[in-house]
């Protein structure tokens, strides 16, 4: 993984002194909350609810077991005792003070790390494929370039006060983990038919109050070009983006208001100014940058481990497990392992104590090379486990609650903290998502219902991305109760879709029986095998909506 250089350290340090002095002429009342605004979300603090929140950059989800630790340390020490995962795959810690964040920033840094640009309209951090560099299905390693993107946006003077926040993900497998199309910049890369390096540019994506899927801008961009074409794409939103009213200045409305014809006209334009200058990537700089992810060494192993077998047959949980949460890996012999944060009970989705950081840290270096991920969907990823020691690495995470088989099954819930934290929130999340945990906790049933996923947002700011999930559930304010909307055939990925509302909004203790009678249509009617979204593309919603509203709808018939 990407270690600082001496450059990085100076930055980060300098950022640390600079915000030190601003939160110390805060605090006398030399600055305004209006002044002090944009300076502490540029350095990734918000105030919410009952806190201060402070948002840490976690670069394309990659983490080392040291730097885990380190988080932990600041759950301690800072907050109070756990940390939150984020669909963006960052971390956040709900309950810090503001004169302490200095103190804060000052330790990670000192294990490289940084809140920098994780908040504010600027280009906050870049994400990938948390199974980026070890993904069976992957064309090459996206991190490279992500990397290089970081860079590059970091403290850009050019794009820190942009009309809105600017998000961009990269990926590079056939099946797309990253979201892109959810995103302002989506990167796909690929190889032509000469074996060259390309990129897939998608641009105008984004959920929120008006969710918009992305669209193809240029579809066989030189690797070489990445930082020049990225640079008119902004420059053209940073020229013509609304800044008047800010439901309205994200890209995704620029580029509808224009159609992307015209977008695309305006992007190359900018793009002859730019793309010979100093933005244009080198072979030389691609290859330094490259040179920190190179793939450790890996032990030349069976692709069947003779013990498996007899693990499986004694142990019926560890099977289940083992199906679930691991996932294929480029090398014979080693999988890759997701740890669910998603285990019921109070605990929101997300959430991880200290405890459980430093025990994933030391499993990372006990039965891998010390390099953990963080996933959109809030868990945590081993990348390089060895298929001999799955068992032993399974009983150990059974300990810390880290074990639950429910990964892509509909408890894996993705859900932002809501009310209990956000001020902005409409509705409570996790309160809903430990109902839903709670009801559906039979493994069998889940098994069952196959791959589904289930996203809660508490507000149409949609941190949740409650848009693009199979079931969608969005916390509405109506009179000062809490209400949510669902919808249903949302999507992630390479059929990437929104879903869609199937009603009027429900009261949250109504919500779990909806959820139960739109998963009971789906297993009356579905056809063998069919997974949820593509048994409502073809029935449509009326028969879900006749299940949960009694309104009268021509029934399909079941099939078998």
């Amino acid at each position: 993984m990407y270690k600082y250089d001496d450059y990085d350290r100076e930055l980060v340090k300098a950022r640390v002194d600079q915000f030190r002095d601003q939160v110390k002429r805060r605090l006398n009342g030399e600055l305004t909350e209006e002044e002090f605004l944009p300076l502490r979300l540029q350095n990734g603090v918000y105030l919410q609810r009952h806190a201060y929140m402070l948002r840490v950059a976690i670069p394309y989800g990659t983490l080392s077991s040291k730097q885990l630790r380190a988080l932990a340390t600041v759950a301690e020490r800072y907050d109070r005792g756990y940390g939150h995962l984020t669909t963006r795959q960052n971390i956040q810690f709900n309950w810090v003070e503001l004169e302490r964040v200095p103190d804060i920033l000052e330790w990670l840094a000192s294990h490289e790390m940084h809140a920098i640009q994780t908040s504010g309209n600027c280009v906050r951090n870049i994400s990938t494929d948390a199974f980026a560099g070890v993904a069976r299905d992957e064309v090459m390693d996206p991190r490279p370039l992500a990397e290089i993107l970081r860079q590059w946006s970091t403290i850009n003077p050019e794009f820190l006060f942009l009309p809105r926040k600017f998000k961009i993900a990269i990926a590079s497998a056939e099946q797309d983990r990253a979201a892109t199309k959810a995103h302002d910049i989506g990167l796909h890369l690929y190889l032509d038919a000469q074996g060259s390096q390309r990129l897939r540019v998608i641009v105008g994506g984004g959920l929120g109050r008006t969710p918009i899927l992305g669209q193809v801008v240029r579809e066989d961009l030189c690797w070489k070009d990445l930082l020049s074409y990225v640079e008119a794409v902004l420059r053209v939103y940073n020229r013509h983006g609304r800044r008047d009213n800010k439901y309205k200045a994200r890209i995704k409305i620029l580029v509808r208001s224009l159609g992307l014809e015209a977008f695309r006209d305006e992007v190359d334009r900018e793009w002859e100014k730019v793309r010979h200058s100093s933005a244009q990537l080198t072979e030389k700089e691609y290859q330094r940058v490259a040179g920190a992810f190179s793939a450790p060494y890996y032990e030349r192993l069976d692709a069947l481990d003779p013990d498996m077998g007899a693990w499986l047959a004694r142990d019926k949980d560890f099977a289940r497990w083992l199906e679930n949460n691991t996932r294929p890996h480029q090398v014979a012999g080693y999988m890759c392992v997701v740890l669910s944060t998603k285990s019921g009970g109070t605990t929101a989705p997300g959430d991880i104590t200290a405890e459980q950081m430093r025990a994933a840290a030391g499993l990372a270096e006990t039965f891998g090379f010390g390099e953990l991920r963080v996933a959109h969907e809030q868990n945590l990823v081993l990348p390089d486990i060895r298929k001999k020691d799955l068992y032993r690495l399974w009983k150990a995470l059974t300990e810390q609650n880290l074990a639950t088989p429910n990964i892509g099954l509909l408890t894996d819930i993705i859900a932002c903290p809501g009310g209990d934290y956000c001020s902005l929130a409409n509705t409570r999340s996790i309160p809903l998502a430990s109902a839903l945990q709670e009801r559906f906790n039979d493994l069998d049933y889940l098994h069952d219902l196959g791959d589904l996923s289930l996203n809660i947002s508490g507000c149409m700011n949609a941190c949740g991305h409650h848009h693009i999930g199979n079931i969608g559930i969005l916390g509405v304010d109506r009179n000062g109760e809490e209400y949510f909307q669902v919808t249903i055939g949302g999507s992630k990925g390479n059929s990437s879709a929104l879903g869609k509302i199937i009603g009027p909004s429900f009261r949250s203790e109504e919500v779990v029986g909806v959820v139960e009678r739109l998963l009971t249509t789906y297993l009356d009617y579905r056809e063998v095998d069919e997974p949820f979204n593509e048994a409502v593309q073809r029935l449509g919603i009326a028969p879900f909506k006749e299940s949960v509203y009694g309104t009268s709808a021509k029934k399909p018939e079941a099939r078998s």
